[in-house]
């Protein structure tokens, strides 16, 4: 691919991987928001940012059951993907690109994750019931 350039400057590959990164990370602030929508408080913002490195070391203090929701947040993010991108590719293709593989993979990596705890939930819930039927 040749050098990503926005609006007709060349971005130094350092700045990339900075704003790659940041764009990978930054695309979850859509579950504070869904959070929001859902609970009706802001209480998950105000825990963000009373223990910042929460949001960031471990987000299953954030957020609790049923607050954001899977599905709601694999289409809160799918809508952010699809208009991005494309609003990108206006002032830099290679940049929507970027951006795009970015999101992609940060949505595959959500989807995988999902995946393992539906079977782990599963699998914890089969062993339950087995449990229960051998104690009666």
């Amino acid at each position: 691919m040749s050098p990503i350039t926005v609006f007709g400057y060349t971005v130094p590959t350092p700045v990339l991987v900075v704003y790659g990164t940041a764009v990978g990370v930054f695309i979850d602030v859509d579950h504070l928001l869904i959070a929001r929508f859902k609970t009706g408080t802001w209480d998950a913002v105000r825990f963000c940012l009373a223990n910042p490195v929460a949001a960031v070391a471990d987000q299953a203090r954030i957020f609790g059951p049923g607050d954001v929701g899977v599905l709601s947040r694999l289409l809160s993010h799918l809508l952010i993907i699809g208009v991005v991108v494309p609003a990108l590719a206006l002032s830099s293709v290679s940049l929507a690109i970027l951006t795009g593989i970015v999101l992609y993979v940060h949505l595959v990596c959500d989807v995988v994750w999902d995946i393992w705890r539906l079977d782990h939930h599963a699998d914890a819930a089969a062993n339950t019931d087995e449990l229960v039927r051998s104690l009666r």
